[in-house]
């Protein structure tokens, strides 16, 4: 699709993640047999005609996990897109493709989702910088669905671009509402107990320079009113319920050829209870609230974007097992208190890359935008 001949987009490459909808393309979801029982798609996707309409031409679809369900980027049914900044090592999902078309210098935008850190994920693994919106900020219409009171449309820019992230950035959200300048950094330690010493140094490294950039006050304490892991386990117990929901009846007549670590969370979310989602949203509305007291008046939370640097691609499944956990612990705060966050990296080229995820307020993406763009080159 030809971008439009003026905008502040203009002349910019974009690729669109396969769950956005593009007139005359089939959505599939990155599963074959959804892609076979879904015809062309009528419109497009509000989303892409925005980007469109401010200049952004359209070159490609991009590789997502099954029915968007995965952090890693491996599907069993498309292969793994290629990490261009780490070879050999995963890109993350379930934004996979959209990361690694950007990562390449494929395109100089693209588009993806985030459910539970499917674009946080993805850009802290490929050296990238990155938009999780506000949840409701940015239309989902025309957009495969996976747990609607999580799910949100956000974009990667290249790792030194993120003043295009934020010119894309206000584009997609029809005009970004004012914010408040960042009035501090709080480095979350709760979040960073579940890294390891070098991920820890180098997020507190980045936090640091923020603050020294911005001439900000910088603050070490926990945001969280529970355990990283109770966060966590309400924030899935929620998808799962809502994934089920959405998803069930097709999952259940055994016809999608599910991989199978999608195959299992899919079984788990058939096992939810109304009783479970009522105690879950009791710990979403506390880390809300508790997110919201954090961020008020322009503070930034620092937090690892995900546990470690990407895994290789060879990984053995049970190590596999054993890092999703950790890192959905990272990831499930700010889904569960529907707030934006920008990452930006922490590493050079040459070195494994990591990500530094800066959370501000709900509806506070200028603020997120603006501590990511003060971040500048990662030194």
């Amino acid at each position: 699709m030809a971008g439009a001949a003026d905008g502040p987009l203009r002349g910019r490459t974009l690729a669109v993640k396969d769950v956005i909808d593009v007139a005359g393309r089939v959505t599939g979801a990155g599963n074959p047999v959804v892609a076979s029982l879904r015809g062309p798609a009528p419109t497009t996707a509000p989303t892409v005609a925005r980007l469109v309409a401010a200049g952004a031409t359209v070159v490609g679809r991009t590789v997502t996990d099954e029915l968007a369900w995965s952090l890693s980027g491996t599907n069993v049914h498309l292969g793994a897109p290629v990490n261009s900044a780490y070879p050999g090592h995963e890109t993350g999902g379930s934004s996979a493709g959209s990361a690694a078309a950007v990562a390449a210098g494929v395109v100089d935008l693209a588009l993806g989702t985030d459910t539970g850190g499917s674009i946080r994920v993805p850009a802290s693994y490929c050296r990238l910088s990155a938009w999780r919106p506000t949840h409701g900020l940015v239309p989902v219409d025309g957009v495969f669905p996976l747990a609607p009171s999580f799910d949100t449309v956000g974009l990667f820019a290249a790792g030194d671009a993120s003043g295009l992230l934020a010119i894309a950035a206000d584009v997609l959200a029809d005009g970004l509402s004012p914010a408040p300048a960042v009035a501090g950094v709080i480095v979350a330690t709760d979040l960073l107990e579940l890294v390891d010493a070098v991920v820890a140094a180098h997020v507190l490294a980045g936090a640091e320079r923020l603050a020294r950039t911005l001439e900000v006050p910088l603050v070490q304490r926990e945001v969280l009113p529970v355990d990283p892991g109770v966060a966590r386990d309400g924030f899935r117990t929620l998808q799962g319920g809502e994934a089920w929901r959405c998803h069930g009846e097709l999952v259940s007549t055994g016809e999608l050829d599910l991989g199978p670590g999608i195959a299992g969370r899919f079984a788990a979310a058939a096992q939810v209870t109304a009783a479970e989602e009522a105690a879950a949203n009791t710990v979403r509305r506390a880390v809300r609230a508790a997110l919201l007291a954090a961020t008020a008046g322009g503070w930034i939370i620092a937090q690892p974007a995900a546990r470690s640097p990407a895994p290789s691609l060879d990984i053995d499944l049970e190590a596999k097992a054993q890092g999703r956990p950790l890192t959905l612990a990272l990831t499930s705060p700010a889904g569960l208190a529907g707030a934006p966050v920008v990452v930006v990296p922490l590493r050079p080229a040459g070195a494994p890359p990591l990500g530094l995820a800066l959370v501000a307020a709900p509806n506070g993406d200028a603020t997120a935008l603006a501590a990511g763009q003060a971040m500048d080159h990662p030194t």
